[in-house]
């Protein structure tokens, strides 16, 4: 079989479904036929500013049609595309943009004002495209672009399977994000991956609800488009708007975090709403509790299906398919917490720490191996080394597995928190915490919360003579990090942190009391 890329996803839709929906955004209804013109000529303007095939760009933006049609734009213009986490702060996206050695930034207008506050700190940053129709001097502006170029016939570049397209920016143990490169092979697998298992057609509407910069929902830009079904958009996630175009656009399909789903099952207008043309909803990110997804049941129906993965992995490795759940029996909803058993085209295994199969109701750690797992992290050849062992991905994710392959994640390996379904690397908030003068030391990790599943805690003792409040450290952080990396809560010791024999601090005993009661060590 020759080389497959994400062009050719497109051009095939094009082919068979060029007359279908290929985008429902407000007031904008195109076609498959009409959205591959503008994403060439995308292409076109992005390359008639000097861009470069092969150099960089990010996109820094709210869900669009436009966020939309930049992933496969990347593909003509031959220019790696680095999707932004738009709850960064300014400092971090600082990095990210400089590290990425990105030379083009599209834009959404209500992220102008971030990126002014560090505009002067981005040397390599040659243009800035704003997704809108038109922008003020000193930038291009998308719909312009757009209308003033011819589209490209062919990719601006000969691209290859190895290639990297994507690179994703993810929070790092140490501190710094890492950026995770993926390629054609791996986004055009996983498309495929995941096209075996859900089983989309060209009738589906698939609602991107989600933040498309994450692969949790950026992963179906492809998958759908695959098979020529439909993408429906809203800029932000809201119950009430999330009801309102499940209703209006007929959505079939999308994917959530249980933070979001819990939001919508709570919201008192849910029985005014006509949801019935929702055939699944996927969730992932961080597990759902039991009682919750019964819960999600009874507004929904029987449609909700988990699935497992990592950024790293493109990021499909394990899911439920709606025919293997049973809501009515034990053993069916004790199954509910499964994340599922991996997909086609993906090796899943659960091992112990000499890398051997752990047997089945065992726990280990989740390695995955297949065409969809990333070339490595960007400029981080020690760290790929450290997760790439052997030809296998070590996820650093705990898990039980039971003797037909269903997986159960129970911890994780790697000290990490996810909040509404978000990552939140401890070292992180630590750091940021540490810049506070008075602080000696800090130990952050995550406990129960029912809103957002974890929320991040802080346990801090003080230098002597010094002094902060819970506000002004969470304050302090807030202008350091992102706001889902700060601490929701902050306990205070007037003696030091309990430490192992090497000196570490013991976050073990400082979170037990928290996690009391709890089958499993993540919510």
């Amino acid at each position: 079989m020759g080389e497959w890329l994400v062009g050719d996803i497109l051009e095939r839709s094009v082919l068979l479904y060029g007359d279908r929906p290929a985008v429902i955004d407000g007031e904008v209804r195109r076609n498959y036929a009409e959205t591959s013109g503008r994403i060439r000529s995308l292409a076109a303007g992005l390359l008639s500013l000097g861009i470069q095939p092969s150099q960089h760009i990010g996109i820094l933006a709210g869900n669009s049609h436009r966020y939309f049609e930049t992933y496969f734009a990347a593909h003509y213009a031959g220019t790696p595309l680095a999707p932004l986490n738009i709850r960064l702060s300014g400092p971090e996206l600082e990095f990210i943009i400089n590290d990425g050695d990105l030379r083009a930034l599209l834009v959404g207008p209500e992220y102008l004002e971030l990126l002014d506050s560090f505009r002067d700190r981005l040397p390599k940053l040659e243009h800035v495209i704003l997704l809108a129709d038109n922008a003020p001097e000193g930038m291009a502006a998308y719909e312009e672009l757009v209308k003033g170029s011819e589209p490209l016939a062919e990719p601006a570049r000969d691209w290859r399977e190895e290639d990297m397209i994507n690179l994703c920016y993810t929070g790092g143990t140490t501190g710094l994000p890492k950026g995770v490169m993926l390629s054609q092979r791996n986004v055009v697998a996983n498309a495929q991956h995941s096209q075996m298992t859900f089983s989309f057609e060209e009738s589906d509407v698939w609602l991107h609800a989600a933040p498309m910069f994450h692969l949790a929902d950026a992963w179906a830009c492809y998958s759908v488009t695959a098979a020529g079904g439909a993408h429906a958009f809203v800029p932000g996630f809201a119950p009430e708007p999330f009801l309102e175009i499940v209703q209006d656009a007929g959505v079939t399909a999308t994917i959530l975090v249980p933070t979001m789903i819990n939001f919508v099952v709570n919201h008192p207008k849910v029985p005014d709403f006509e949801l019935s043309s929702l055939r699944a909803l996927l969730f992932g990110a961080s597990p759902m509790p039991t009682e919750r997804i019964l819960a999600a049941r009874e507004i929904f129906g029987p449609i909700l299906a988990q699935a497992y993965g990592m950024t790293e992995t493109a990021p499909l490795l394990t899911a439920q398919r709606l025919e293997w759940l049973d809501y009515d029996t034990p053993e069916g909803i004790e199954r509910l917490a499964s994340c599922g058993r991996q997909v086609q085209g993906v090796a899943v295994r659960v091992v112990d720490e000499d890398g051997g199969p752990v047997p089945p109701g065992g726990t280990g750690e989740v390695v995955a191996r297949g065409p969809n797992v990333m070339l490595g992290y960007w400029n981080r050849p020690e760290e790929t080394a450290a997760v790439l062992k052997d030809g296998w991905m070590h996820t650093g994710d705990v898990a039980r597995i039971d003797d037909q392959g269903f997986i159960y994640i129970v911890d994780r390996s790697k000290d990490m928190i996810v909040s509404g379904g978000e990552n939140v690397y401890t070292t992180e908030t630590e750091g940021a915490l540490y810049e506070h003068a008075a602080v000696l030391e800090a130990a952050v990790f995550g406990i129960p919360d029912d809103q957002w599943g974890e929320a991040v805690h802080a346990a801090v003792v003080l230098h002597e003579g010094l002094s902060a409040t819970e506000t002004d450290l969470i304050k302090h952080c807030r202008a350091l990090i992102a706001g889902y990396k700060c601490p929701k809560s902050v306990e205070f010791h007037d003696t030091p942190l309990p430490k192992s024999g090497a000196g570490k601090i013991l976050k073990t005993a400082l979170r037990a009391s928290w996690w009391e009661g709890y089958e499993r060590g993540v919510n």
